[in-house]
């Protein structure tokens, strides 16, 4: 064959191959953006990520310097300082540990174990990048995968601060230390997962944690934080024993200023953590917003109320400790609940917390130094429970969405189906974090000690655990 013959014969079979070919070019061309309309597109709202940046600071100032600060000042003034460190201490241990592997085993995939905790896909913050996204409660909205994270490590760094309050002024750092990397391993990391993890709006019926598929609801943290931290705080100071000199010594609160200071922080920075919970700048954030504010004015009134009732005098104390119950209350309800139910449940748990700070407490003899057990873990059971009858939207309440139904609209249940939920969630909490808590501090107590001499407790843990004090006289 000569190269014309040859040439035009080429070309002749590639003119037929591009008009048997260009068919299918035309229908791929149509149907890609189809294809890729039907993956999950996320779209990512400044307005959310800034509101989400702000919140995750507002967190962070509850716990450095509102927590240590409120905690501070409820001690003796030998011990001031030591309690400073061991809540920034635990701060920066745990934001480290957070990045490390904390992340991957609350919001991962676990497999086999899943119902219980996530795995290790996302260590060291594997495969997160500027690119990707976090899904909100909105389909298709999301907010930079990096402060979703930033975020929930502000949750893992408070909650095991609050701990520390249980058995304040005789405890080793190095134990404090030690048992909080094991606890948020252990105890939160899991909780975290069993709570709040699921697929999101856009895949609503993957598999969730154990405590989410009951169909329990925590806006932010009733059990995760509060309930969780609570009963760890009660295991603890039981363990490990009544302060030298309790109750035949005074031990008063050494500066009721600094304590005050400390309530202010925590509850300007608490609408970070109800309303950021939200994970949207929406009205449902809103919503949280509003029904923080007026439950912890309600229960600061209705603690001042009952202490003037049962003293004859209100304290600043009772004030502060009035405010922080509303709060812990409030954290599981925030986004669900109406601003007059949120009234009511700040008006109903001062009452219900003095009684097991100033009665419980007094009747089974156990030293919680600064009344862990008392507010968080009494104020968020009751906060969990009441939020299954507050989300009623009969009782002006928001609902619970139904990510079943083409409009996600929201439905209720019912008050028994719900309460029992929530009594599964508050059950499945105490159990999990109590029992293994228990274990958590035998494990410290055999390998270094849980706590200091009686000689180091008398002189101070500021000056025998730290070697400098927290005030100089002139």
């Amino acid at each position: 064959m000569s190269i014309s013959k040859f040439s035009s014969t080429f070309a002749l079979a590639c003119a037929a191959t591009a008009a048997l070919l260009a068919p299918a070019v035309a229908f791929a061309q149509e149907t890609a953006p189809a294809a890729a309309a039907a993956a999950p597109a996320f779209t990512m709202d400044k307005g959310d990520n800034t509101w989400m940046l702000i919140s995750s600071a507002l967190v962070l100032l509850m716990t450095i310097p509102g927590l240590a600060l409120f905690y501070g000042g409820l001690v003796r003034a030998k011990n001031m300082l030591s309690v400073l460190m061991q809540v920034f201490m635990i701060t920066a241990v745990v934001a480290l540990i957070w990045v490390t592997y904390g992340y991957s085993l609350a919001f991962t995939d676990g497999g086999s174990l899943n119902s219980f905790v996530g795995g290790f896909s996302k260590a060291f913050l594997a495969g997160v990048n500027t690119s990707s996204l976090a899904e909100t409660f909105s389909k298709g909205v999301a907010i930079p995968e990096y402060t979703f994270i930033v975020f929930q490590m502000t949750f893992a760094c408070i909650t095991p601060g609050l701990i520390v309050g249980a058995f304040a002024e005789r405890v080793k750092f190095s134990a404090v230390m030690l048992f909080v990397v094991l606890w948020v391993t252990f105890i939160y990391f899991p909780m975290a997962h069993m709570v709040w993890f699921w697929g999101g709006p856009s895949s609503y019926t993957s598999p969730a944690g154990l405590i989410f598929s009951y169909g329990a609801i925590d806006f932010a943290g009733g059990t995760v934080v509060h309930i969780n931290a609570g009963i760890a705080g009660l295991v603890g100071a039981i363990m490990l024993g009544k302060r030298t000199g309790y109750k035949k010594e005074i031990m008063a609160p050494h500066s009721m200023t600094l304590t005050m200071v400390g309530a202010s922080l925590l509850w300007v920075g608490w609408f970070g953590f109800n309303a950021g919970s939200n994970l949207e700048a929406n009205s449902y954030a809103s919503l949280a917003f509003i029904n923080t504010f007026v439950a912890t004015a309600a229960a600061a009134v209705s603690w001042c109320i009952v202490e003037s009732l049962a003293r004859g005098k209100a304290s600043m104390l009772g004030g502060a400790s009035g405010a922080v119950a509303g709060l812990v209350a409030i954290t599981p309800a925030a986004g669900f609940a109406g601003p007059m139910g949120s009234i009511v449940l700040g008006l109903i748990v001062s009452p219900v917390c003095y009684f097991f700070v100033d009665v419980v407490k007094n009747k089974f003899n156990y030293d919680d130094s600064l009344d862990v057990f008392g507010v968080h873990c009494v104020g968020g059971i009751l906060g969990a429970l009441g939020t299954g009858i507050l989300v009623n939207p009969a009782l002006g309440g928001a609902g619970i969405v139904d990510y079943s139904t083409a409009d996600f609209a929201a439905s209720y249940a019912g008050t028994a189906t719900q309460v029992l939920a929530q009594a599964k969630g508050v059950l499945t909490t105490l159990l999990w974090s109590g029992i293994g808590s228990a274990i958590l501090y035998k494990i410290v107590d055999v390998v270094i000690g849980l706590r200091v001499s009686v000689e180091a407790e008398r002189e101070g843990l500021d000056l025998s655990t730290h070697g400098e004090a927290a005030y100089h006289s002139s």
